[in-house]
């Protein structure tokens, strides 16, 4: 009966406007060639940070540079902040989602009364 009602909740979650929205802008993410390839470059000089940082080195400043920009150019397009906005709002559903489960749990741990229907 649980794992139903967790269907269930899952079933109308996936209906909901936030997580369409949610899936619309990760596709349009997904296929964005140039954010795709700043990501990935601003992927690669990330790892290559931390590499310098697991030997006990500082990176050098323009590899840091070259990170900060590349971050930027992410974070400023606008296919991407589509994304975030998104993500934002569906983890905002998602958090009074939670909070009124929590309720639930608490009411079912105070109750004498067993009911799952």
């Amino acid at each position: 009966m649980l794992e139903e009602k967790a269907e269930d909740l899952g079933r109308v979650l996936g209906q909901t406007d936030e997580y369409k929205a949610l899936r619309r802008a990760t596709e349009a993410l997904r296929e964005d060639e140039t954010v795709q390839k700043v990501l990935a470059e601003a992927e690669r000089l990330a790892q290559d940070i931390e590499r310098v940082a697991q030997q006990g080195k500082e990176p050098t400043k323009e590899e840091v540079e070259q990170y900060d920009k590349a971050l930027q150019s992410v974070q400023g397009n606008p296919v991407y902040q589509q994304m975030v906005a998104a993500q934002a709002n569906f983890e905002k559903l998602m958090a009074k989602i939670n909070a009124r489960i929590y309720e639930g749990i608490k009411k079912g741990a105070a109750s004498p009364i067993i009911t799952l229907g």
